[in-house]
C-alpha cells in the first residue's frame, strides 16, 4: 500500500475532529432540539448519551481507522468477514447523503449573513422570509457556492487543506460564540433563559423520555460526526501511537462545550424577544432566531455575526464529511485526489439540487434526506460497529486502544462491556423507534 498522508501535528488532528463535529449539528440542530424537547430536560439526557454512548462509539471508530489506515469501506473490508466486510458502505452513503443537504442548509446561512448585514431580518414575517429563501435558483446558487468552497479546501489534502483550514476556523468559531454568549448574557431575558436552559425538570424527562431519548441519541451521533465514517477516516491518517482515549475526551469535551455555548447565545436572544414559542425543526435559527435578532439592539449585525459563525462551523464539518467519500475513491480505486474531489463534489451537488430547489412549505426533500441519513443510517452505523468490535473483534479493539494508553488494564473491558450491553441495546431501541417514525413521515409525504 502506498504511503498515506498523515497529520502534521496532534493539534491538527484534534482540531480537525472537533471541526468535523462542530457544525450544523451544534449550532443549527442542537438549540432547536433543546427547545423542542423541554429545555434542560433534553440537555441532561443529551449529555449522558454523549458520555456513555457517543464516547465509546468514537473510540471504536478511532481504533478501526488507525489499525487499518483505510477509509470506512476499505477498513471493514480489511478486517471483516462476510456481511461485516460491507458495513463501511453505511458510512459512505450516510456521509454522501448528509453532505448533499448539509450544503443546501449552509447556503441558506450564507443568504442570512447578507440579510443581517443589510438590516433586513423580518419583523413578524420571518416565516415568509425563510420560505422565500429556501427554494428556487437563489438556493441552488448558494448551495453551489458552499460546495465549491468545500471542494477547494479538500482538494489541497490533509495537511495543506483540511488541517490548515481548521486551525483557523475552530478557534474563530470558539471566539465568536464566546463573544456572542457574553453579549447575550447582558440581555433582559437572560435570567429567564438560563432558568429554562439550565434547570432540568426531572418530571419532564420521566414523562417524555420516549421522545427525548431518540432525539438526544440522534443529536449525539450527528454532533460528534459518528456513524458517517469521519472519525474512522481521520484516525486512519494518524502516523503514531496516540492515546486515543485522551484525544477522544478532548474532542468530546470541546464539541460539547461549543454546543452548550450555542444554547447560551440562542435562548437569551429568544427570551428577550418574547419568542418562547419557537419554530421547531430546520426553521429554528432561520425563523425564530432571525425574528428575535430583529427585536434586540444591534440585532442585524449580531445576527450576521451569529450566522457567519454557523457558516464557518458548517464549512469545518462539511470538509470532514467530504474527506470520507473522497478517501474511498483514493484508497479503493487509486484515483487522484483532485479528480476524486471534483467528481464527488459535482455528484453531491446534483443530489442536493432537489433539496435546494424545493419550494414546498414542508421542505419535503430535506425531511426525506435527513430522515434517512440522520435518523437511520447514523444510528445503524454506530450499532453495527458496536456489535462488531464489542462481540467479534474485541482483541483488535483492545490491542489498538492500548497502544497509546500503555497500561489500559481493566478499563479496556469496561469499554467493551459498555459497547456489548447498554450501547447496543440503546441504539437498537432508538433505531427501531426512528425507523417507525421515518416510515410514518414518508407515508404521510408520499402516501
Amino acid at each position: 500500500m502506498a504511503q498515506r498522508e498523515s497529520w502534521a501535528t496532534r493539534t491538527g488532528f484534534i482540531l480537525a475532529a472537533v471541526g468535523s463535529a462542530v457544525g450544523l449539528g451544534n449550532i443549527w440542530r442542537f438549540p432547536y432540539q433543546v427547545g423542542e424537547f423541554g429545555g434542560a430536560a433534553f440537555l441532561v439526557v443529551y449529555l449522558l448519551l454523549i458520555a456513555f454512548v457517543g464516547f465509546p462509539v468514537m473510540l471504536v471508530e478511532f481504533t478501526i481507522g488507525r489499525y487499518t489506515e483505510r477509509n470506512p469501506v476499505g477498513a471493514l473490508k480489511q478486517i471483516g468477514q462476510g456481511i461485516s466486510s460491507k458495513i463501511g458502505w453505511v458510512f459512505v452513503v450516510a456521509g454522501f447523503v448528509i453532505l448533499s443537504y448539509y450544503s443546501v442548509v449552509s447556503g441558506w446561512i450564507l443568504q442570512y449573513i447578507v440579510i443581517g448585514l443589510q438590516g433586513n431580518y423580518a419583523v413578524g414575517g420571518a416565516g415568509a422570509q425563510f420560505g422565500a429563501t429556501t427554494g428556487g435558483l437563489p438556493s441552488v446558487l448558494t448551495h453551489a457556492i458552499f460546495m465549491a468552497a468545500v471542494i477547494g479546501i479538500v482538494a489541497f489534502g490533509i495537511q495543506d487543506g483540511i488541517e490548515l483550514s481548521v486551525k483557523l476556523m475552530v478557534p474563530a468559531i470558539i471566539a465568536l460564540l464566546v463573544g456572542l454568549a457574553v453579549y447575550a448574557g447582558t440581555l433582559s431575558g437572560a435570567g429567564e433563559a438560563y432558568a429554562y436552559y439550565l434547570s432540568p425538570d426531572l418530571g419532564a424527562i420521566a414523562s417524555n423520555w420516549t421522545d427525548i431519548l431518540p432525539a438526544a441519541a440522534a443529536q449525539a451521533f450527528f454532533t460528534l460526526s459518528l456513524g458517517m465514517g469521519v472519525m474512522i477516516t481521520y484516525a486512519s491518517y494518524l502516523g503514531e501511537d496516540r492515546n486515543l482515549a485522551k484525544d477522544g475526551v478532548i474532542i468530546v469535551g470541546l464539541d460539547t462545550l461549543i454546543a452548550f455555548t450555542a444554547g447560551l447565545v440562542a435562548f437569551p436572544v429568544l427570551f428577550t424577544a418574547n419568542l418562547t414559542e419557537t419554530t421547531d425543526g430546520p426553521g429554528f435559527i432561520f425563523v425564530s432566531l432571525s425574528e428575535a435578532f430583529s427585536s434586540i439592539p444591534f440585532g442585524g449585525i449580531l445576527g450576521a455575526v451569529f450566522f457567519a459563525t454557523v457558516a464557518i462551523a458548517a464549512l469545518s464539518s462539511a470538509i470532514s464529511i467530504m474527506e470520507v467519500v473522497v478517501s474511498y475513491l483514493i484508497d479503493e480505486h487509486g484515483i487522484g485526489r483532485v479528480p476524486a474531489v471534483m467528481a464527488l463534489g459535482i455528484a453531491i451537488f446534483l443530489v442536493g439540487v432537489p433539496v435546494a430547489y424545493d419550494q414546498s412549505s414542508g421542505l419535503v426533500w430535506l425531511t426525506v434526506y435527513d430522515g434517512l441519513a440522520n435518523q437511520i443510517l447514523l444510528i445503524l452505523g454506530g450499532l453495527l460497529l458496536a456489535l462488531y468490535v464489542g462481540w467479534f473483534a474485541t482483541d483488535l479493539g483492545l490491542e489498538e486502544l492500548n497502544k497509546g494508553f500503555r497500561n489500559l488494564g481493566s478499563w479496556g473491558m469496561v469499554w467493551i462491556w459498555t459497547l456489548r450491553v447498554p450501547v447496543i441495546v440503546l441504539l437498537l431501541v432508538v433505531l427501531l423507534y426512528n425507523a417507525t417514525k421515518v416510515y410514518g413521515s414518508l407515508t404521510g409525504i408520499f402516501g
